[in-house]
């Protein structure tokens, strides 16, 4: 019988405990990290990580920011983002300089060699479209519900 009540514990404690592929999280994180392979592929040819590809994307946006501006525009604080710029200026991707009305300010530009990576980069989205099996429609209205999970939670996290 203490066999028994025993199991039924084990059982009665499998039950309660959540299951993985119920969570929300497990399939943010796990569609994050095909994602990322997907992405690894596509720079493989271009040279560069999907770190580099974002930072490249918000300088083709807008060229000369500070780091600052990059880290918050990519929700990253600059101890994570300044040695990604120090490869990227390695590889003559982009330049650092310290900005002449703040020196405390460092302002990060494309080189040519990083602009050019530009016209590389259009190809990348239809390559993804098409890896996702999903209209451009369905990604669309998928990257705004997740934007606006994102901002709720970045609300409610007190971020």
């Amino acid at each position: 019988m203490d066999k028994l009540r025993c199991m039924n514990s084990k059982t009665d404690k499998r039950k309660s405990a959540p299951l993985l592929d119920a969570q929300l999280c497990f399939a943010l994180y796990s569609t994050s990290l095909s994602m990322s392979k997907l992405y690894r592929k596509l720079l493989r040819d271009m040279g560069i990580t999907y770190s580099q590809y974002l930072v490249l994307m918000v300088l083709w946006e807008q060229d000369q920011l500070t780091v600052s501006d990059i880290g918050e525009r990519l929700v990253l604080d600059s101890a994570t983002l300044t040695p990604l710029l120090k490869r990227m200026e390695a590889q003559g991707l982009v330049t650092r300089e310290r900005a002449a009305s703040d020196e405390r300010q460092v302002v990060i530009s494309l080189t040519a060699e990083g602009d050019a990576l530009r016209e590389k980069a259009v190809e990348l989205p239809k390559e993804v479209l098409r890896a996702t099996e999903s209209s451009a429609a369905e990604l669309a209205a998928m990257k705004e519900e997740l934007m606006a999970l994102r901002a709720r939670l970045h609300k409610n996290t007190g971020e």
